[in-house]
């Protein structure tokens, strides 16, 4: 309980704050390496305002072999409004640099991919209404409230 209202606090607003901000640029170095789990990526994305590129720290989740995207903050994190701006375009660290298009997957077919995702992303659990174990079609309940995206390398380069 104490986790989850931290995780909740660290969020508030649908918005990463000071410590959840500097927690994610580590975890976002981290990811970026390969150094933790296969599952942990960094997201790099052109920022809709700046025209910088933006680093996010985030979960892949697999169904069927295919790989996902989901955001834990709904429509308006900000890595969703900047892959939105960017036609899908990113590039993905894991201990290798890959381009990739994100293409958002349609509401009807997201509640198996959010249940992988709790499944694997510890940190989005506060954040989703829904046990992680619960049936799928739990998952379709609030499923328009969480984009998902699929991602396909569309080129790969050693770091």
């Amino acid at each position: 309980m104490i986790y989850k209202t931290f995780k909740q606090w660290m969020y508030r607003n649908g918005r990463p704050h000071t410590l959840a901000r500097i927690l994610n640029r580590i975890q976002a170095i981290l990811h970026a390496r390969g150094l933790i789990a296969e599952h942990l990526v960094t997201l790099e994305v052109m920022g809709r305002k700046s025209g910088k590129p933006v680093r996010f720290p985030l979960v892949v989740a697999v169904v069927n072999g295919q790989k996902y995207l989901v955001s834990m903050l709904g429509n308006e994190a900000n890595w969703v409004r900047n892959v939105r701006s960017a036609n899908g375009k990113a590039t993905l660290y894991h201990g290798i640099r890959e381009d990739v298009l994100l293409t958002e997957v349609d509401v009807q077919l997201r509640a198996p991919i959010l249940k992988a995702y709790l499944q694997k992303a510890d940190g989005a659990r506060p954040h989703i209404p829904v046990n992680k174990d619960a049936p799928v079609a739990a998952f379709a309940k609030v499923a328009t409230k969480y984009p998902v995206f699929h991602l396909e390398t569309v080129g790969r380069a050693n770091e």
